[in-house]
């Protein structure tokens, strides 16, 4: 069993306080606020955003397997992830989150490598702890592009 640790601080009201967090094992720290959050500023991070780096980052590990286990070996695997979050009755929920992912894995036919990306969108642990959300996928092989 992996533990993982991080931990976050909050000040002040939700409209007027500012935060801090720290991923325990690189000492990595980050601030958020409520208009990174909830308005367009994107100057500081925010939850959404670190969900979307774990997506990202476990999915593009969970992709690697996949391929390898199924025979394929891949060069490279890059993955953005796009977290929405939305005010749904009334309060708010992360709706959706859109995976784009492009992969370099010699040897596979697109059709394949579509096919492996969704198995592993299915498989990847963070998609698992966020089956309540709407998790899409675009998959594109881009072999031979420099």
């Amino acid at each position: 069993m992996s533990k993982h640790y991080s931990s976050a601080v909050w000040g002040g009201s939700l409209a007027g306080g500012k935060g801090h967090y720290i991923l325990k094992s690189s000492g990595y720290k980050g601030e958020y606020n409520f208009s990174s959050r909830f308005e367009d500023n994107k100057k500081l991070s925010s939850p959404e955003e670190m969900i979307g780096a774990a997506q990202a980052s476990c999915y593009s590990m969970a992709l690697s397997h996949t391929l390898d286990q199924s025979g394929y070996t891949p060069e490279k695997i890059e993955t953005e992830a796009e977290v929405t979050l939305s005010k749904t009755a009334g309060s708010f929920s992360i709706t959706e989150i859109l995976l784009k992912t492009r992969g370099n894995v010699s040897g596979i036919d697109p059709g394949r490598f579509v096919e492996i990306a969704n198995e592993a969108k299915e498989t990847c642990p963070v998609s698992k702890a966020l089956r309540g959300t709407n998790i899409r996928l675009e998959a594109q092989l881009v072999n031979d592009q420099k």
